[in-house]
């Protein structure tokens, strides 16, 4: 073996082995952790560099990797399992898990990444999947197809479709056709919803007219369909609406399943504004009702996650973004998000603080007059407490 293969694994354990501190919010919201739980540090030597001293005399990275972020999350097995969206030097996005049985540290890629049934011979890319453990029996990930466009001489254009696979071990993964939604041209951020809903699969989606674009799309919507392994949507109803000048105005989309309260079901989501420096993503809260999760009951102002410190850095920089949460026995939640396409972070709170912030932080008036006025309300409340007023 090469030298360097020592040094390179003893980095790697060391890396595996650290402990990850908690660094308490003073929002009240969540807490952070001080490490990522996932870099592209942490894929397997193995997976990189060709370990034949023949063929590799230098030790040089034969096929690198370039980040892990945007990881669907599930517990299975007592274990803590990431999903994680790798992306290779080349570009291209594939998955592999990620166990641990510490929700904060410890994460291990297993020895193969997952190997997608091979049905669409124009698929380019897949990335961001969503992990449902639903109530007829299989654990769903729906995640983004991207091909090609065809149609366009634009050599960057491209489609997507919500690709759709499901397994019952989270080893072997039956693929099942593309998502169809009549009415809208491409699909991203779809995710399955965890319950039947009047005997139907309910999905949610994002209405989009281009692969970057929303164009027509106002928002997350909600879509329903009977038969899953040909999934066709005729109609989307509109869940969470893209609003002028805020957190949402250039898009939004579904992130982490949604989990289900006593209040109803609290979505953790992620808006997009445009800046002069780019795109800006983040973490949002809203609430629909336990019947009909179309129906929106609860919209919190403003973001609940943002970029900070080094999440703002990175490939896509200013970008944090969820696809995965985990709603824990003991009432703990744990939501990893991606950073700036570049590493996946944990943040932790407990599904009493996720309700009371969603039904009890007061909704966005929408105008700067009226959040003044709402502001002042809160500040001669807190003075009256104060004694100062």
């Amino acid at each position: 073996m090469h030298p360097n293969y020592y040094v390179v694994m003893e980095e790697y354990e060391k890396l595996i082995g650290r402990r990850n501190e908690r660094l308490p919010g003073l929002s009240g919201l969540y807490d952070r952790y001080r490490y990522p739980v996932l870099t592209a540090a942490h894929i397997p030597p193995f997976w990189k560099y060709d370990l034949d001293e023949k063929s590799n005399p230098y030790f040089m990275e034969r096929l690198g990797v370039n980040a892990v972020f945007n990881s669907g999350a599930i517990k299975h097995n007592g274990k803590y399992c990431l999903v994680a969206r790798i992306e290779g030097c080349d570009r291209k996005s594939f998955f592999g898990i990620a166990e641990s049985s510490s929700p904060t540290e410890g994460f291990v890629f297993r020895d193969y990444p997952i190997e997608l049934p091979d049905i669409c011979p124009e698929e380019t890319n897949v990335y961001d999947m969503r992990l449902t453990k639903h109530e007829d029996g299989y654990i769903y990930g729906v995640f983004c197809s991207e091909s090609k466009d065809t149609s366009s001489n634009d050599l960057s254009a491209a489609v997507a479709e919500a690709g759709i696979v499901r397994t019952k071990d989270m080893v072997t993964w039956e693929r099942l056709n593309n998502l169809r939604t009549l009415h809208s041209p491409q699909q991203r951020n779809v995710v399955l919803h965890p319950e039947f809903v009047d005997g139907r699969y309910c999905f949610y989606t994002r209405p989009m007219d281009g692969f970057i674009d929303t164009g027509s799309g106002k928002g997350i919507g909600a879509g329903y369909c009977s038969d899953i392994t040909n999934a066709v949507i005729d109609e989307e109803y509109i869940v969470s609406r893209r609003r002028y000048h805020t957190i949402t105005e250039a898009k939004n989309g579904a992130g982490a399943v949604p989990i289900k309260t006593g209040r109803g079901w609290i979505h953790i989501a992620h808006g997009v504004r445009n800046t002069a420096a780019g795109l800006r993503y983040v973490i949002y809260v809203f609430a629909t009702d336990l019947r009909d999760p179309s129906r929106i009951i609860a919209e919190p102002s403003g973001y609940y996650i943002a970029p900070e410190g080094e999440e703002r850095i990175g490939d896509v920089s200013n970008v944090v973004f969820t696809n995965g949460a985990i709603a824990d026995e003991d009432g703990s939640v744990y939501i990893y998000y991606g950073s700036s396409d570049t590493r996946m972070h944990v943040a932790s709170t407990t599904i009493e603080r996720l309700v009371d912030y969603t039904f009890n932080t007061p909704p966005d008036p929408l105008r700067s007059a009226d959040c003044v006025r709402q502001r002042c309300n809160l500040i001669r409340k807190n003075l009256e407490i104060l004694g100062k007023q």
